[in-house]
């Protein structure tokens, strides 16, 4: 398995992945803030391969200087192999390089299932923020 960023010709995979694994609303909402989040900084986007092929992604973000995970999918045939862990510890080295104050798991709804993956990873409840919808990424942009 490698780790790697987020780059233009993962698009299509990417989006496969998310419509794959994901409901549809919440694939709405984090296409949002995938997008968003591209657009300020695709270091923050990690991808998971296997023999080449897309296996897992993380988006995470910075508000406030504050890291949080926001969103990771793995696809179904690699679930249970470690790959959600190894998305979880990348972006943790990312937020740390960035000397972030306090990295958070948000959560919301939607993945409310995957949160024994991050306790596994270290984190523990007073690490989770159930404010998603403050993120910068997710807020909606009036115009």
């Amino acid at each position: 398995m490698r780790i790697r960023s987020f780059q233009l010709s993962d698009t299509s995979s990417v989006t496969m992945l998310l419509q794959d694994v994901l409901s549809e609303v919440c694939y709405e909402e984090t296409m949002e803030a995938f997008a968003r989040q591209l657009s300020w900084d695709t270091d923050l986007v990690l991808i998971a391969e296997v023999e080449e092929q897309l296996a897992g992604m993380i988006i995470g973000t910075i508000d406030n200087n504050n890291g949080y995970y926001y969103r990771i999918a793995v696809a179904k045939e690699h679930q249970r192999r470690g790959i959600g862990k190894a998305l979880i510890e990348a972006m943790k080295s990312r937020f740390l390089q960035r000397n972030v104050h306090k990295i958070m798991v948000t959560v919301d709804v939607h993945n409310e299932m995957v949160l024994p993956v991050y306790e596994s990873a270290g984190y523990s409840t007073s690490d989770f923020s159930r404010a998603a919808h403050r993120l910068s990424i997710v807020k909606k942009i009036s115009v």
